[in-house]
Parts: structure tokens; C-alpha cells; sequence
């Protein structure tokens, strides 16, 4: 058995800007609103996959093509030449820490314009892996009531600093967790638990912040677990669901909807 994949049939594409930048955004259903930032190397059949089930969910799903060429499978040679390419992306800005980074104020605008054009209370922002922290900087804005951080890996965690740091600056930290205080917003994490590339200390340092507005699902992926997830397991919502009930990953995307269904519905 092997991870949910799809094409792109059946979904529009038009380009959208926001926050000086101008992207393509591939939309697809009816219902509250979700933004799902692809992980690298960027709208692969996997993002795909997670998107048709949203939509099948109810869902309005809205995907920025902010890397790579859209449908296209993953290589590792893709792969590297995406990760590459965004790396020295100031929109991204992949090492920096205590940073605003500007592809937020890019999803911040499309929040609002998807909200604008659906039913529900506010949008989801999902981001994945190299945007996993996007979906957490996009909540800084009103419009997103339900962000969820799926293995988060920028800044890139080469020092003690990186690996704390939660992807977006302390000014857009601050009024995010003064949301959660006082607003009612909470937020998912989802990782993998060898997972070195979205470590444990920057979910660490959200929770101390965020407190119970913050849910962890950590999956184990150590030696012996009674999954069989190897210690390079990362893509939560893609690669690693298997639709069996009680796979771990399929376990948590399960919990992602209805995390998405009570906050937006």
C-alpha cells in the first residue's frame, strides 16, 4: 500500500498577489476555506492527494504553487533543485531566525481572499515541511482561525537557535499567542519523533508560548516502532499515510479534519 496521490484534474489555477508577490493558486471545492502550502519540491501528486481529501471533506482548498512545476512526481534530484532554489529566496528567507518572513504577508492575503469567497467562521492554513511555520505566521491574521505546522523545518536547524525557532518573528509570535489567549485560536504540530529536520525543540518552545492552544502529535519513528516508520520518516500528511485505521499517519490526518471541521464549521 502506498501514499494517496492524485493529478490535477479538476482544479483551477489563476494567479493571485498579495504582499508584493504574485503566485499561482490551484483551487478546487465548496465549503470553508483551507490553504494547503505544499511541502518541497512543491504541488507533487502527494499535496495533491491531501488536497482531493479535503475536498471530499468539504472543503474549499487553495494551493499556492510558490515552488516547483505543479503535478510534476518527486526525485531527489527535483527535490534538491527546489530545496536549492528556495534556500536563497529572500521571500523565504530558509536560516534566518527571529524573522518576518515576506511569503507571510503573501498567504496572509489569500487567507482573507479565500475567507471572502467561502462559508465558515475564518480558514485553515496547512503548511508542510520547508512552510510547515508559514501556516503559523499567516494566523497572524484574523481570517485564520485553524493553522496547522506539519513538520516544520525553517529555519534550517544547523544551531541550538534554529531549532528553537519557531519560523516566524517575535512580533508575529507575540500577537499569535495573544490570539490563543484571548481570541480562542489554537493550532496543530505534527512531527515525526527522530525527526532532525523539524526538531523537537521548536515545538518545545511553541508549547511553552502557546501552551493548550497548541496540540503536539508526535509520531514515533525510533528503532522497533510498531509501525515500521524509519528513522528518516518526515512527510506526516503525505508520504507516510497509509489508509489503514490506526496507522499513525493516517491517525493524525484524521485528526487534522476534524481539527479543521470544529474551528471553521
Amino acid at each position: 500500500m502506498t501514499a494517496p496521490e492524485a493529478d490535477l484534474s479538476g482544479w483551477s489555477v489563476a494567479p493571485f498577489t498579495g504582499g508584493d508577490y504574485t503566485h499561482d493558486v490551484y483551487r478546487k471545492g465548496t465549503g470553508p476555506g483551507v490553504v494547503l502550502i505544499p511541502e518541497m519540491p512543491g504541488i507533487h501528486p502527494g499535496v495533491l492527494g491531501l488536497g482531493n481529501h479535503l475536498v471530499d471533506r468539504g472543503f474549499t482548498v487553495a494551493i499556492p504553487s510558490l515552488f516547483g512545476e505543479p503535478g510534476k512526481r518527486k526525485t531527489a534530484g527535483y527535490i534538491a533543485g527546489a530545496i536549492a532554489r528556495a534556500c536563497v529566496a529572500r521571500e523565504f528567507a530558509a536560516f534566518a531566525t527571529d524573522k518576518q518572513r515576506p511569503v507571510s504577508l503573501f498567504l496572509r492575503a489569500l487567507a482573507r481572499d479565500l475567507n471572502a469567497s467561502t462559508p465558515g467562521k475564518g480558514v485553515g492554513v496547512i503548511g508542510q515541511c520547508f512552510t510547515g511555520g508559514f501556516a503559523l505566521a499567516a494566523a497572524v491574521d484574523d481570517s485564520v482561525l485553524a493553522p496547522v505546522l506539519s513538520q516544520p523545518s525553517v529555519p534550517f536547524p544547523m544551531t541550538a537557535a534554529q531549532r528553537r525557532d519557531p519560523g516566524l518573528s517575535a512580533a508575529e509570535l507575540a500577537t499569535v499567542a495573544d490570539r490563543c489567549a484571548n481570541d480562542g485560536l489554537c493550532a496543530m504540530g505534527l512531527r515525526f519523533s527522530e525527526d532532525k529536520m523539524s526538531p523537537r525543540d521548536r515545538f518545545t518552545a511553541l508549547k511553552e508560548r502557546l501552551g493548550d492552544a497548541f496540540e503536539v502529535i508526535e509520531i514515533d519513528s525510533g528503532r522497533g516502532n510498531a509501525h515500521g516508520f524509519g528513522k528518516m520518516a518526515h512527510s506526516v500528511l503525505t508520504d507516510e499515510v497509509r489508509e489503514v485505521d490506526g496507522q499513525p499517519a493516517y491517525e493524525a490526518r484524521k485528526r487534522v479534519v476534524e481539527f479543521l471541521t470544529r474551528r471553521l464549521t
